[in-house]
């Protein structure tokens, strides 16, 4: 419900965007971005998902970008990804 919400907001629903949950980490944990450092944990009180976005055509990952460090939280926007296409 989350994510289709996000979907709705962003005004992608229905468009080639997909937005998926990862409620129990799986692939958060696959993909080893688990955001689980210090001072985030302080915060938010349990491990999260780093800031990240996946281009995938035909189950095939094309591109993937993780902000943190000298990558910018811009390198995973929509704009960002959609030049990777």
């Amino acid at each position: 419900a989350v994510m289709e919400a996000w979907a709705q907001d962003q005004g992608v629903e229905g468009s080639m965007v997909t937005f998926l949950a990862d409620t129990r980490s799986e692939l958060t944990k696959a993909l080893d971005l688990v955001l689980d450092a210090p001072p985030a944990m302080e915060v938010l009180g349990n491990p999260r998902c780093k800031r990240f976005a996946i281009l995938v055509e035909n189950g095939v990952v094309k591109a993937i970008n993780v902000a943190g460090g000298d990558v910018p939280d811009e390198a995973t926007f929509a704009e960002a990804m959609l030049e990777e296409c």
